[in-house]
């Protein structure tokens, strides 16, 4: 009847429309059914388990892959774990894991023996690194386990990784448009408010918060950018915003967003000098860019307001109110959605092709962290523009 009510298919149904919009990935696993190019390997997995990362996972299942997963702290989807166990993908984790439950994960994933690594932070490198254990290669999807890698890893790590994240498409079609539009959009559907005349203070100025600050600008916020880096608050600068350091720039500010991929931006002295009423959400990877231990240690009196904000009464009088508990804001909170289908399809695309690569030329590669192959990036980049066209 025409009055009829569609039937909620739920995760099923969820997952499949938003396979019918990857076509970069289908064209991808259309391929890798007839080339088998995991057969006999197993991919360990430490990712965000939402609807996207479903079908990549169904994607590397169909190039012969038997695949060990666990999801990100603060960010499964549970309905999206059962159905990758019912389809033979054994994934682990809860939406309900704190952060020590969540490493006994990924150390389970790691304990599995896996001959390729899919990471998102790098902990899964981590615990490879430090148990000794030979992998093949793998691939890192962010600017934090970038960081990591270059950083706290350098010289330790003995077999290639592609950083999905030095990809100018990656940073391009994810971080900048698809995150500055999932923030955006998380943000007035998490709060429930405009962003019109508001004044939010953008921490952080790399594509995610290059993408943050204009689309929150778009949509009628006032917009300040703290930042550092001297070339990228130049950049910020000429892009029209007022830039300065967080301290500087923290006294005025309605809502503050952290996009940085570094512990500890909203630190004591930043949290003691943030107006009272302030509203706090942060876009990174790791729930560590508001320094929650501190604001928890200065809270006599915690207030659930709704689902998704906190409201953290001071003992000096103030309150500072904070969005799904400092996690990453576009894939905490109820009914998450994360990045766009089509800026996951590409970045997905990209994981699923960097994968291959290694499987089957891993010797040819060095080791390390290495940014993705050219042809793969000019490839994958004239398929979306085709796709979004056609």
């Amino acid at each position: 009847m025409a009055n009829e009510r569609p039937k909620d298919t739920g995760v099923e149904g969820r997952i499949s429309w938003t396979a019918s919009n990857m076509v970069l990935l289908g064209d991808v696993g259309n391929e890798f059914e007839k080339t088998l190019p995991f057969d006999g390997l197993r991919i360990g997995v430490s990712l965000h388990l939402e609807a996207k990362t479903a079908v990549l996972l169904e994607t590397l299942g169909r190039g012969g892959a038997s695949i060990v997963a666990a999801g990100n702290h603060g960010t499964t989807q549970d309905d999206v774990v059962e159905y990758l166990n019912e389809r033979g993908i054994d994934a682990r984790g809860a939406s309900t894991d704190d952060l020590h439950t969540h490493l006994g994960v990924v150390e389970w994933v790691a304990a599995t023996k896996p001959d390729l690594l899919l990471d998102n932070g790098a902990d899964l490198v981590k615990l490879i690194l430090d148990r000794g254990q030979d992998v093949i290669g793998g691939t890192e999807e962010t600017t934090s386990g970038h960081m990591r890698l270059t950083g706290e890893f350098d010289g330790r790590v003995r077999f290639p990784v592609i950083v999905i994240n030095d990809s100018p498409l990656k940073a391009i079609g994810e971080n900048q448009h698809a995150v500055g539009q999932s923030v955006y959009e998380s943000f007035c559907r998490l709060t429930n408010l405009m962003p019109q005349g508001r004044r939010f203070l953008v921490v952080g100025y790399g594509w995610c918060g290059r993408g943050i600050a204009h689309y929150m600008r778009a949509n009628g916020a006032h917009v300040s950018v703290a930042e550092i880096d001297e070339i990228k608050a130049f950049e910020a600068a000429l892009d029209g915003f007022r830039v300065g350091e967080v301290l500087d720039l923290i006294g005025v500010a309605d809502v503050v967003i952290t996009a940085t991929g570094t512990a500890g931006v909203l630190n004591e002295d930043v949290l003691n000098a943030i107006p009272s009423g302030a509203l706090l959400a942060n876009a990174g990877h790791f729930p560590n860019e508001i320094d929650m231990t501190y604001l928890q240690s200065q809270t006599a009196e915690l207030e659930h307001l709704g689902e998704s904000i906190g409201r953290h009464h001071l003992a000096d009088g103030r309150h500072l109110d904070v969005v799904t508990e400092g996690r990453m804001l576009n894939l905490a909170g109820p009914f998450p959605r994360g990045n766009s289908i089509e800026s996951m399809d590409l970045g997905f695309a990209m994981q699923a092709r960097s994968l291959e690569r290694i499987a089957r030329h891993h010797s040819d590669l060095s080791p390390g962290p290495q940014p993705v192959p050219d042809d793969i990036n000019r490839t994958l980049a004239a398929a979306f523009v085709k796709a979004l066209q056609d």
